[in-house]
């Protein structure tokens, strides 16, 4: 067999560790997944086996590799990772000392909403608010909590690292202790302008910069990865949501991208600047030497989350692939507040619960599944509105995910944006971005091109204004009641 020159990518998130090798133009060679366990040991309460995060990686890795024949050439890796996760480890050995906390993880939602006094110094420096998701309160609890992590800490020797850090330092020997500005960011300690730590957000926090990794361009030499007799240079590391918008080719202003995955992700690129726009993150974009760029983002919490509570918890449905079924089988309309965990972008608000309306007598789970997938359209749709009332209107949105592979959803997606969807071909849209970036520091020619793989299918809205706006008030109403209910009611 002819040798190969391939790019690898690894994707560590919160269901899976993927390894997939690309070859220069961007279609996959090889693909290795192992399932990442979840824990939920209390109510608010989501974690992982920090050793698991990269033990799973370091198996699809592996994987990947052994499909390689002798003579192909592997000519440099990118990593990209769950954001706002944290691993607390000894900062020589790389040993983790606790459970890391999955950004879902909402523990320290009693620090965090002390803090709503301050959410305008928090915005303003960090592009984030202030939520238990990222995690500077989860730092702060843990210090405040785990007699393990406290000591480590009082003897000098803690890291607190983003998963793009632990696991980078685990593949290449500790060569490189640092994160990227995509994965520095979720943290709530970086300054958005400067790309560096902040005093004022570490004061606040009662944090020092000692405890963190330094920071430093996504694209670049992360360290040699030695495994299976390669040398394997790591050039990227970045935050998967950023990953992703490289995939899919929206990394340009005006480019817009959404990823479904066990949260949903709506980036709208707004160029070289930060911008702002109320209750939507100013997220830093993959940086390349001097190169900067910046998305607004809207997030929901359960997406894949909220199918996965309907199979395992209700039995509803047996699988993602009944989605499809369910919006055909479905003869009555339901509104669904997909709320595990609480509202994302642009509400943010972790007290209101998931909701249920207009059930009867001839409500099937087919109408359940129909609304929660709606639900979480509609989700997304508030953040577009923000952001196109805000001046960055949502006109085009590449999409990838699981849930993107069903088209009954994605036709209401769609119609409830009011813009046009493009789903790719190529559906490894956050693994490609990771090999995008590995190439383009690699100094490959346009690496860019890799992301050109042709839409596969077009979804196009088919609603009037009229009626998308009926909906979206109905929708409106559905939650602000549904707010205010859990606000009055003690339910737990």
């Amino acid at each position: 067999m002819r040798a190969r020159e391939v790019l690898l990518a690894l994707d560590q998130g919160s269901s899976s560790s993927r390894a997939v090798l690309f070859d220069l133009k961007g279609r996959v060679v090889a693909l290795a997944q192992r399932p990442v366990r979840t824990r939920r040991p209390r109510a608010g309460w989501v974690e992982h086996d920090a050793l698991e995060l990269a033990t799973t990686l370091e198996s699809a890795l592996d994987a990947a590799l052994s499909k390689l024949g002798p003579k192909d050439r592997v000519l440099a890796a990118g990593l990209a990772v769950q954001r706002s996760t944290i691993v607390f480890c000894e900062r020589d050995s790389f040993a983790p000392a606790a459970p890391a906390p999955s950004w879902m993880d909402g523990r320290a939602a009693e620090f965090a909403a002390a803090l709503q006094e301050r959410q305008g110094e928090v915005r303003g420096l960090s592009g984030l608010y202030a939520t238990p998701y990222y995690s500077a309160p989860k730092i702060r609890w843990f210090l405040d909590h785990d007699k393990k992590v406290r000591a480590l800490a009082d003897a000098g020797r803690l890291l607190c690292a983003p998963v793009s850090t632990f696991i980078a330092a685990r593949l290449t020997k500790g060569s490189v202790v640092a994160a990227d500005p995509t994965c520095a960011q979720r943290t709530l300690l970086m300054n958005l302008d400067t790309q560096a730590w902040d005093a004022g957000l570490l004061a606040l926090f009662g944090l020092c910069a000692e405890l963190l990794p330094s920071i430093r361009p996504s694209a670049g030499d992360w360290g040699m990865i030695s495994r299976h007799g390669r040398q394997i240079p790591l050039l990227a590391t970045v935050g998967d949501q950023q990953s992703a918008a490289l995939g899919l080719g929206a990394s340009k202003e005006g480019a817009a991208m959404a990823n479904f995955g066990t949260g949903a992700f709506l980036l709208r690129h707004t160029g070289p600047t930060p911008s702002r726009a109320p209750g939507l993150l100013a997220s830093a974009a993959a940086t390349f030497e001097s190169l900067r760029g910046y998305y607004l983002e809207g997030t929901v919490h359960a997406a894949g989350t909220a199918f996965e509570w309907l199979r395992d918890n209700l039995g509803l449905l047996k699988d993602m692939k009944a989605i499809d079924a369910a919006f055909k089988a479905s003869r009555h309309r339901v509104l669904v507040l997909p709320a595990i965990g609480g509202l994302g972008a642009p509400r943010w608000d972790y007290k209101t619960k998931t909701a249920f309306f207009g059930l009867d007598s001839q409500t099937t789970s087919h109408d359940l599944v129909r609304g929660t997938a709606e639900g979480l359209c509609m989700l997304l749709a508030d953040a577009a509105a923000v952001m196109t009332a805000s001046g960055f209107p949502v006109m085009r949105v590449s999409v990838a995910g699981g849930l993107s592979r069903s088209n009954a959803m994605m036709a209401f997606q769609a119609d409830a944006l009011g813009a046009v969807l493009e789903r790719r071909e190529e559906v490894e849209a956050t693994a490609l971005g990771a090999a995008i970036l590995a190439a383009k520091a690699a100094g490959l020619a346009e690496p860019e091109k890799m992301a050109d793989a042709g839409v596969e299918k077009t979804f196009m809205p088919r609603s009037s204004e009229t009626e998308r706006a009926k909906r979206r008030s109905e929708w409106t109403a559905f939650v602000e009641s549904t707010q205010r209910l859990s606000r009055e009611t003690s339910l737990s």
